[in-house]
């Protein structure tokens, strides 16, 4: 009875490893390939988008350096991919995973910094039209690319890594009510505000809503999965980086929302509301 015992424990133990590295085997698969997918389409069309949106930042329109920042952290990302892909030794992988963090962090709060020009421009409108200036929003953005290097360091050189990885996910979750509070905020504000042209409110909505759902569906997804540590290995915590390997493409529509043309046809038609006649004279915010 003992050698049937040690057999059949044997059996299932390579049942399980089996499984175990069928599932691994499969997820790293489609993930190395959807990957490639990602890179081979959003790299040159973040570079693009970032040689466009260049040409749009003046001294009254700052609105665009927020979106050319999340775009260089998305650029950094693929960078990051293309060395996950060719699976590189230990060092470079664990280099090249800090970096991809930590312009993750990066691209989180230029959305926040994102949605909350946005909401400025609805809900204070002669306030933010007199305060804007390319100064501050460089400021800014030193400052978003600051945080993220310095939590970087923290977390190379400290000996509580996980703790501090557990915490910086923590972190991760900050923004949400902050992203909803801009959306609700802006609905809320529109009907007061008359400087801002119709289209204009639109195209403010329809990003903030984008920002919104990129980080809910993308970047939560996969914090969620870590906070909730689950032991072992299954064929879905497998494929849950390519939920945040996705957001450079989804990054992509916020450019689209920058620029004018169809999609304010498209935004009209959507909201079934009618355009103002005098709105096509007023200034771009």
């Amino acid at each position: 009875m003992g050698d049937v015992h040690i057999n059949n424990t044997s059996y299932y133990d390579y049942i399980n490893n089996t499984s175990y590295y069928d599932d691994y085997g499969r997820a790293g698969f489609i993930k190395d390939v959807v990957t490639c997918i990602i890179i081979s389409i959003g790299l040159p069309l973040t570079l693009m988008a970032i040689y466009t949106l260049h040409s749009l930042v003046q001294k009254d329109n700052v609105a665009p350096i927020y979106v050319i920042n999340l775009l260089i952290s998305d650029i950094i990302q693929f960078c990051c991919m293309i060395v996950f892909v060719a699976k590189p030794g230990y060092p470079i992988y664990l280099i090249s995973s800090l970096i991809y963090f930590c312009s993750l962090m990066a691209s989180i709060c230029f959305m926040v910094c994102i949605a909350l020009e946005r909401y400025l421009v609805i809900a204070c409108p002669l306030w933010y039209h007199f305060r804007r200036t390319i100064k501050i929003s460089v400021v800014v953005c030193v400052l978003v690319w600051t945080l993220p290097l310095l939590c970087l360091f923290i977390l190379a050189f400290c000996g509580f890594a996980k703790f501090l990885l557990t915490m910086l996910y923590i972190f991760v979750l900050l923004p949400l009510p902050l992203l909803i509070f801009f959306l609700v905020g802006t609905l809320k504000a529109l009907s007061a505000s008359i400087s801002v042209p119709t289209h204009e409110k639109r195209r403010i909505v329809a990003m903030l809503v984008m920002v919104l759902l990129i980080y809910t569906l993308l970047f939560l997804p996969r914090t969620i999965l870590f906070l909730k540590n689950e032991p072992g290995f299954n064929f879905i915590r497998g494929l849950a980086p390519v939920f945040l390997r996705l957001s450079p493409l989804a990054d992509l529509v916020l450019y689209v929302f920058m620029r004018k043309g169809a999609i304010d046809k498209l935004l009209a038609s959507v909201c079934c509301c009618r355009m103002d006649s005098n709105d096509d004279s007023s200034l771009t915010v």
